[in-house]
């Protein structure tokens, strides 16, 4: 990770890049060893589970956005 892109940490808010995402922001709620478990900002009953190494700010990643307010 850069100085950019902090580590994934309980309480920060990312943001889909996949255009199929549209956007999509999530919370991270836990950190379970590889993955996070994520809740929808928009939605916060819906949970899914990320691969930590997506938490970058690529084509298919997830780009910073910042903490939980």
């Amino acid at each position: 990770m850069t100085e950019e892109t902090p580590t994934p940490a309980v309480g920060q808010i990312w943001q889909d890049n996949d255009k199929r995402g549209y956007g999509r922001r999530v919370r991270i709620v836990e950190i379970d060893g590889t993955h996070a478990v994520c809740e929808e900002v928009t939605r916060p009953r819906r949970r899914t589970r990320i691969r930590l190494d997506r938490f970058r700010a690529t084509a298919n990643g997830y780009r910073y956005i910042g903490e939980q307010q």
